[in-house]
């Protein structure tokens, strides 16, 4: 069986979710289906990226420069409706449980990736 770059993305949100739980986020993201079109639509490209070689900084600085295309900028809380993100930093200034989501990321797409 082939896995779609959204079926890889798919789990991949769904994992990015159960850390959330963990992390005790206050604003989880929404199980994929119920997802807006622009969160999956992300996670799609942040697979096909990661399948093309990027790594976690990699994926985070394209992620940061999707969301300010956008019109995002940096926030002290996650605020769809205001457009802002606290994720919105370089690499290095992620705390921990943010990065660990970016290491889950790329696990879970090596994990599927020869399963495409």
């Amino acid at each position: 069986m082939q896995l779609s770059a959204e079926d890889i993305a798919r789990v991949c949100h769904e994992a990015n979710r159960a850390i959330q739980a963990l992390l005790q986020d206050p604003s989880p993201s929404p199980p994929w289906d119920d997802a807006p079109d622009w969160q999956r639509e992300s996670a799609v490209a942040g697979v096909l990226e990661a399948l093309n070689g990027a790594g976690p900084e990699e994926l985070h600085e394209a992620w940061c420069e999707a969301k300010r295309a956008a019109g995002w900028s940096y926030g002290p809380v996650k605020d769809p409706e205001a457009m802002t993100h606290p994720c919105l930093v370089p690499y290095a200034e992620l705390p921990e449980g943010e990065r660990l989501k970016d290491r889950l990321f790329m696990a879970v797409v090596d994990a599927l990736r020869g399963e495409r």
